[in-house]
């Protein structure tokens, strides 16, 4: 094999590792910009209600009508699969209770949530990137990373765990009313299992995740809009990007937080 062979199989081999370590340094340097503080904490502080209303408040309806059906869909797939006569019913609102805490109210709510808030945030930021807004806020002398990025994380980390806890409470909720589709469990049974062995730190657990998802959403989103080049379609890629490394690195956090937290 010739020397320029080698040198080309070696490129391919480390450019993606290359590649990660220049992205990872320059959304770090990033992130240190936008958590710088604020020059003026008054429009901030504006900003901040203007993004909860936006990405919190417009998110509620959606985490209710898909955290209802999916505990409900959990409940009667439960039933339906639960044929074991040594296996006592009530088993059904536990697995109910523990798939809405552990899991679905968190990971699976993060994962509809990169695609909504997170494509959003790429999209609006990347927009002003190219209409040259972001220039115009460096040449005002405004901190640019700080004025867009900071409100968009404190308004995520703040609301989207309650939107955690609203899903788990409307998943809950969604079993009990299935337990009247189905004969396989009564709502006795249902609630016997809600309270049978509860563990009240799969909240927080639930909690502290959607919190640091929440922080990947944002920042994710955000780096990928903030450095697009181009026009319109390439706000489209960057809109996709952002939502296919945020369900990346939510997933990969998903495996290393349940590792930490749960063992």
């Amino acid at each position: 094999m010739e020397s320029g062979q080698k040198k080309k199989i070696v490129l391919l081999l480390i450019s993606p590792l290359l590649n990660f370590f220049y992205h990872t340094g320059k959304y770090t340097l990033l992130l240190l910009r936008s958590v710088q503080k604020p020059e003026k904490p008054k429009p901030y502080f504006k900003q901040i209600i203007r993004e909860i209303d936006k990405f919190g408040m417009s998110s509620i309806l959606l985490v209710i009508v898909i955290s209802a059906f999916m505990g409900a869909v959990i409940t009667l797939q439960t039933a339906y699969n639960l044929t074991l006569a040594v296996m006592p019913k009530y088993v059904i609102g536990l697995g109910t209770r523990d798939s809405m805490l552990l899991e679905f109210s968190s990971t699976m709510i993060a994962l509809i949530l990169a695609g909504k808030v997170g494509s959003n945030i790429a999209s609006e930021i990347g927009t002003m990137r190219i209409t040259e807004q972001i220039d115009a806020l460096e040449i005002m002398g405004v901190n640019s990373a700080g004025y867009l990025i900071l409100p968009k994380l404190v308004a995520t980390v703040f609301f989207f765990p309650l939107l955690t806890l609203m899903s788990m409470v409307v998943g809950i909720l969604g079993g009990y009313l299935a337990t009247f589709l189905t004969s396989d469990v009564t709502t006795a049974q249902y609630i016997y299992g809600l309270h049978h062995a509860f563990n009240p730190f799969y909240i927080t657990y639930s909690v502290i995740k959607m919190s640091i998802f929440a922080f990947i959403i944002s920042t994710v989103a955000a780096y990928q809009g903030y450095y697009v080049q181009g026009g319109a379609v390439d706000v489209g890629r960057a809109s996709t990007k952002a939502v296919v490394n945020s369900d990346v690195l939510i997933l990969l956090f998903n495996v290393i937080l349940t590792k930490l937290l749960l063992e």
